[in-house]
């Protein structure tokens, strides 16, 4: 398959027969989409229309009017974003409905469609909690992306791996493809959407390649990709400037002179060659901790089981979910450091034979992959060729998916 990534400078090819995509979209599904009857934007209704809708509740705030009567302010979501709602005490609906708020995640909405400064919500007149599990597909944003060539790319660098890396990423994935394919790789930055941390991981492959296999030199490779990123940085400050935009919110703002300093960073390394294979499956593993970092509607807590199978965990099941939101455990450890937990622990449970060195630098990219310690980096500088690629590779795709149309 060939087409293009990132300003359409980097070529994307990689081979799959027919038979291959369908052997790996049996082991290895992408999930399940909702029907377009799962889908409202509320954007697109008329002002006075009723609707009835399925809702993920985020959260809620009782207010008081300037007659000193209750009422609720509520910030839903679906797939279209966030829905914003309110609820008066007419005849004590507050009372009625805010038990039923503070134990169930998901209603059916039933109310009317107003406006007020350009800004549409909905008025309720009715909230039913749903006790059934619902595709969590239907109640966050997504991305818009296919998700089945997204899951065939990503097994097409996986299969072409050398041993053992590639023992370690497929032994990886058949224990973790469910929650992965749907996770978001963020909160708010970038990828924060159901999808992303798929897309986000092909991404990066992607930058990866390009460097280490479609171009002669790493090295020049790298100044390319920053020379498309100066070229870019130009247009969008002129074109924002021509608009009376908001400088101060460039997606390249500021990133040249980082990006030149984590290349001389690299260059210390001119007589290293990179390890391809160990450089992929870092990659894989580098944002595999967000499987634990973040909590949403859908998720199962199968990570915390894998990596700590001995803990009481009976309180992970009474969690009421919501939208996209740093988990109250995970936010304790990072999703950098239950990367090399992972890796370490597929590695003693799969009996994968690896060498100590390879061990430790794929550990080294995990930890590094931010590059800089006020960035969240647990390593103060990367110490490796390996360390600065994949900190450049994951840089360079979490701003440029800021600049992507189709998300």
């Amino acid at each position: 398959m060939d087409k293009s990534y990132f300003y359409d400078f980097i070529p994307v090819k990689f081979e799959v027969s027919n038979d291959q995509r369908e052997q790996i979209l049996t082991e290895f599904p992408p999930p399940p989409l909702p029907d377009s009857e799962e889908y409202i934007d509320i954007q697109n209704e008329s002002t006075g229309n009723q609707v009835k809708v399925k809702l993920l509740l985020n959260d809620f705030n009782v207010h008081l009017t300037k007659a000193n009567k209750q009422f609720l302010r509520i910030s839903f979501s679906n797939n279209a974003g966030v829905i914003h709602a309110v609820l008066w005490d007419n005849q004590g609906e507050v009372e009625k409905y805010r038990p039923l708020m503070e134990s169930h995640s998901i209603f059916q909405v039933e109310g009317r469609i107003t406006e007020f400064n350009g800004r549409k919500s909905i008025t309720i007149s009715k909230l039913t909690p749903i006790k059934d599990e619902s595709n969590p597909f239907s109640l966050l944003p997504y991305t818009k992306q296919d998700l089945a060539d997204l899951t065939v790319e990503l097994f097409a660098y996986l299969e072409e791996l050398q041993s053992p890396f590639r023992e370690i990423s497929m032994a990886t994935m058949k224990r973790f493809w469910l929650q992965f394919r749907m996770r978001p790789a963020a909160k708010g930055f970038h990828h924060n959407y159901l999808g992303g941390l798929l897309k986000h991981t092909v991404g990066l492959m992607r930058f990866a390649r390009y460097i280490l296999k479609f171009e002669n030199n790493h090295f020049q490779a790298t100044m390319k990709l920053i020379n498309v990123v100066e070229k870019a940085h130009k247009n969008e400050l002129w074109s924002t400037f021509q608009a009376d935009g908001n400088l101060q919110q460039l997606t390249w703002k500021e990133t040249i002179d980082h990006l030149y300093s984590f290349l001389q960073g690299m260059m210390e390394h001119k007589d290293t060659e990179p390890n391809y294979d160990l450089v992929m499956t870092s990659i894989l593993f580098h944002d595999i901790g967000k499987l634990l970092e973040y909590d949403h509607a859908g998720k199962d807590y199968q990570e915390f089981e894998f990596l700590f199978p001995s803990a009481e965990s009976s309180n992970l099941t009474n969690r009421k979910q919501a939208g996209i939101t740093m988990d109250e455990l995970g936010v304790m450890i990072g999703h950098i450091p239950y990367g090399v937990l992972i890796l370490s622990r597929i590695i003693e449970l799969e009996n994968i034979t690896v060498s100590l060195e390879d061990i430790h630098h794929m550990a080294h990219c995990i930890l590094c992959h931010h590059g800089l310690p006020e960035w969240g980096s647990a390593i103060r500088n990367p110490q490796t060729v390996e360390g600065y690629i994949i900190h450049i590779v994951d840089f360079l795709d979490s701003r440029y998916e800021n600049t992507e149309i189709t998300k």
